[in-house]
């Protein structure tokens, strides 16, 4: 098995009340600007977004893919993470992605692809 460290989108991208335990996060914390090495990822609440997640977290600024979608299925609430399909910024390679609110400026992020490749990784908060 491979591993990259790297951030996954969704994700990846948030903006946490600062008391807010990671157990209390919601899907709207994630709505920000977000910083992965090379990468800054905007995330905003939309419609617009096919898998029905309710988020749309964008590619902004990088040295490749640069408007992609990230955000590739809904992001289900499971205990204190998030699980769904994102896809990495650097390769747009699918990822199934857990992501954990370390704090109100830091998403943590791990996952695999199908092929078993695997990430972790942080988004930390574009102030």
């Amino acid at each position: 098995m491979r591993t990259r460290h790297i951030a996954l989108g969704s994700l990846l991208v948030l903006a946490a009340v600062a008391s807010s335990p990671a157990s209390a996060a919601e899907l709207k914390d994630m709505v920000g600007k977000w910083k992965w090495t090379d990468y800054t990822v905007d995330v905003k609440e939309c419609t617009s977004n096919p898998s029905g997640a309710g988020l749309c977290a964008t590619v902004t600024a990088g040295p490749k893919n640069v408007g992609m979608e990230m955000i590739r299925s809904k992001l289900e609430k499971k205990s204190e993470v998030f699980v769904g399909q994102i896809a990495h910024p650097a390769t747009a390679e699918i990822y199934n992605t857990k992501m954990t609110l370390k704090d109100p400026d830091t998403w943590g992020m791990d996952g695999c692809t199908a092929a078993n490749v695997c990430a972790t990784g942080d988004f930390k908060r574009v102030k």
